[in-house]
């Protein structure tokens, strides 16, 4: 079975239990997820599966979208409601205007500090295991990108103000982080209430599955009609293609001439990558442009 499956991540749930529960369903171990998501969280998780599984680092680049809910007044050691308490202020007064101001400010590139809670690696050590043991280590400040940021709700009459908000973002967002951000941009203590991803790989809700539709369309026989081909979640590399008698010496490894696909050198961006297909159709795979040799390079070959 190859493709992409789309799972809806149920709460409580770590991305590797998913993975894990998909396998013993579907009875094959060559599955793997593109992009984390925390047991809290629920969501979008596209699971490769077979050869799909070569597409996965290319899927995570993709932005990705997420619905939050952060609460004011509440601080947490993990940025998020399951952590401790660190700090509590009783009186918080914000008003719609100062939450929409507070928002603007991070759209765009901005520099985002991982939290101490998180999988990212120091002097070979994780840094959720850091913490656990109680130490607190310097953090270099990381880039990422706010693509598209919005309102959806503002419960400010409440001890503990709520506000709710979509959020397009690059690849190693942390929403955790956002939040606690965005009320230090209010002035007050912050910590995530609540999580959704709602697009991963360019994939949305509306095409994900629950794991109890999984096993049962696997037990009926027509899973393999709800995969998404590996192609098409990866839409945002470029798109070529060339006669089906060039196609063949490129599934063999080989690489092709740029003028197979209409395309000359001058006008090609050296190492980009590329989708290559057929002229009927058929997904080639990922090629990369070589410029000097005027060649497309094979990255990723899908061999029928």
């Amino acid at each position: 079975m190859d493709g992409i499956l789309a799972v809806w991540k149920p709460e409580g749930w770590t991305s590797h239990d998913v993975v894990a529960k998909v396998r013993r369903i579907l009875k094959m171990k060559r599955i793997g997820h593109a992009g984390t998501l925390d047991p809290m969280v629920t969501g979008v998780l596209p699971l490769c599966l077979g050869r799909a599984t070569r597409v996965v680092e290319y899927v995570q680049e993709r932005p990705k979208a997420y619905e939050a809910v952060l609460q004011l007044g509440i601080a947490t050691d993990t940025e998020d409601l399951t952590g401790t308490v660190i700090e509590q202020q009783s009186s918080v007064d914000v008003t719609e205007f100062d939450v929409r101001e507070a928002l603007k400010r991070f759209e765009g590139e901005i520099e985002q500090i991982p939290p101490m809670y998180s999988a990212v690696k120091i002097e070979g050590k994780r840094l959720y295991e850091l913490a656990r043991e109680g130490k607190t280590v310097e953090r270099k400040p990381r880039l990422v990108t706010i693509h598209k940021i919005e309102l959806i709700d503002a419960q400010l009459e409440l001890e503990h103000p709520k506000i709710s908000f979509s959020v397009v973002c690059s690849k190693g967002t942390y929403i955790r982080t956002l939040c606690v951000d965005i009320g230090k941009a209010l002035g007050v203590p912050a910590a995530m209430a609540h999580l959704t991803r709602t697009m991963s790989g360019g994939i949305t809700k509306e095409s994900c599955l629950t794991l109890e539709q999984i096993e049962q369309l696997q037990q009926s026989g027509t899973l393999s009609e709800h995969l998404i081909a590996a192609d098409e979640a990866i839409t945002h590399l470029e798109r070529a293609e060339v006669p089906v008698s060039i196609g063949r010496l490129a599934l063999q490894g080989q690489k092709v001439g740029l003028e197979h696909a209409g395309i000359r050198a001058l006008d090609s961006e050296a190492g980009k990558l590329i989708r290559l297909y057929n002229d009927d159709n058929s997904f080639l795979g990922i090629f990369q442009i070589d410029t000097e040799a005027a060649v497309f390079k094979p990255v990723k070959v899908f061999s029928a």
